[in-house]
């Protein structure tokens, strides 16, 4: 095709490009990183390996800012946490990102703060209350519920605005559900799937509540 052509034509303009597109998508103070398993072939035996492809988005609507939304993407071949370290090696600011370990030691110095997801968190108490109909997970999914649809009303508020009503009615709910996970904690087997779910998010809450 036309496209094509040109693509191959113009092959050395790529490169460029796609670092103005880098530079962009980390030139902001909040930003989400994430990962996802990329079947590869595998040179010369016809088989396929396991990369990374890793995404980087900049999108500040929500908090109402008019700079236009970008994503970076990039492939590295396994997930060694030296390929996010290399990628964010120049970005300060807050990272929106999973628990994944390769992550660490970017908020060592405390140039990058964690800001994990609540849906991660969620996640393994949906599944409890989906699989098992676990009283206890459906509870934590019930109060974290009011979070969301308190974040829906905010959506492309002013930051200045989000943060007094998260402040005045997200913060007194968050409190309540700390302590009711810890107390919660306390009367289940160490072991089980509920206490893991209660560990991962009391592990990450301080990160957590930076919101």
């Amino acid at each position: 095709s036309t496209l094509a052509r040109w693509v191959g034509e113009s092959s050395h303009l790529l490169e460029p490009l796609v670092e103005v597109l880098r530079r962009y998508v980390m030139n902001t103070d909040k930003l989400h990183g994430d990962d996802t398993p990329l079947p590869v072939i595998a040179p010369g035996n016809g088989r396929t390996k396991t990369g990374r492809f890793w995404t980087y988005v900049r999108d500040g609507r929500p908090a109402g800012d008019i700079a236009p939304p970008a994503v970076w993407f990039t492939y590295s071949p396994d997930r060694k946490g030296e390929h996010p370290q290399r990628h964010l090696a120049s970005f300060r600011g807050i990272l929106q990102a999973d628990a994944y370990s390769g992550f660490n030691k970017l908020y060592e110095d405390g140039s990058i703060q964690e800001a994990p997801c609540m849906a991660h968190i969620r996640r393994k108490f949906y599944d409890l209350m989906e699989a098992y109909r676990s009283p206890i997970a459906t509870e934590a999914v019930e109060r974290i519920a009011p979070l969301y649809a308190i974040e829906k009303e905010i959506r492309g508020r002013s930051p200045d605005e989000r943060r007094d009503v998260r402040n005045a009615r997200a913060r007194p709910q968050i409190e309540s559900m700390r302590n009711w996970l810890e107390a919660s904690l306390a009367k289940l087997p160490h072991k089980s799937e509920t206490a893991a779910a209660i560990h991962y998010a009391l592990a990450r809450w301080n990160a957590l509540v930076r919101y």
